[in-house]
């Protein structure tokens, strides 16, 4: 946990301290005043417990836990992202994203959130995410408090992706060592926008029958333009109703495959 060197604002203090008693089930009362966590995701979600056994149930080929398993059949079929948040001078919730290098072989140029596949010497999903997150933009992990892990999604190529959240409580502290074998640009976006119908576009597409809708979200800095979609939007989104505990401006449509460990 990071040191109290610093004053450390009552809001974010809050956040965390209710984040860490977040249940993916929405069974805490701090998390009960509304039930949408489970119907605005048309009842597709299950706990990462729940990904672990129905992985072992129903595709035996993942062997046991990917975290404590030395199977790298196992370890590359999953992966964490550190959903790293932090307060501006407004006391607004951002969250740190990165610009992935044009050079790499799959999802060049995209906005991705830090991290990767689970590594050997990873303990826990919450090390892959830190790990990542050092390795890619020079986050030290000793400035970055996690307060609690978001339910899992599931990519196209059966990849689980786990959802780390943690709290930059100095962004000042931060100072960013781009990887650019990997990152091509780091910056920050509002949290708050991916509830937001403003700046938002989506598409209709389709995936073994199932129709979805694919969210696009238009964020422009001082520098730059970006667009940031697909997986990275889903997760988002999911991120910031559970941090604002509500449910955004618009239908989601979630794409099935997401969620399909779960079924």
């Amino acid at each position: 946990m990071a040191t109290n060197r610093f004053h450390r604002s009552e809001s974010l203090v809050k956040l965390a301290e209710r984040l860490r008693l977040y249940n993916p089930n929405n069974n805490h009362p701090s998390l009960s005043s509304s039930n949408f966590f489970n119907t605005h995701s048309q009842n597709q979600e299950c706990t990462v417990n729940e990904v672990v056994s129905k992985e072992q149930e129903l595709k035996p080929e993942f062997g046991t836990d990917p975290i404590n398993s030395s199977s790298s059949n196992s370890r590359r079929a999953r992966a964490a992202v550190l959903v790293c948040l932090f307060e501006d001078q407004q006391g607004h919730l951002r969250v740190i994203l990165t610009k992935r290098a044009s050079t790499l072989s799959t999802h060049s140029g995209e906005v991705a959130l830090p991290g990767g596949k689970v590594e050997e010497g990873d303990a826990n999903d919450t090390e892959t995410a830190l790990r990542e997150a050092e390795e890619e933009i020079g986050l030290d992990r000793s400035l970055v408090d996690i307060v609690t892990v978001l339910e899992s999604f599931t990519t196209k190529k059966g990849i689980i992706v786990i959802p780390v959240v943690g709290i930059l409580w100095d962004r000042n502290a931060f100072n960013p060592l781009i990887n650019t074998a990997e990152v091509a640009a780091i910056f920050d976006a509002p949290l708050e926008m991916f509830l937001k119908d403003e700046n938002r576009r989506e598409q209709e597409a389709e995936y073994m029958g199932d129709q979805y809708v694919l969210h696009f979200f238009d964020h422009e800095t001082e520098k730059e333009k970006y667009i940031i979609w697909a997986l990275t939007a889903g997760i988002l989104i999911k991120a910031a109703s559970v941090v604002y505990q509500r449910p955004p401006h618009f239908q989601e449509r979630r794409p099935k495959f997401w969620n399909r460990s779960c079924q």
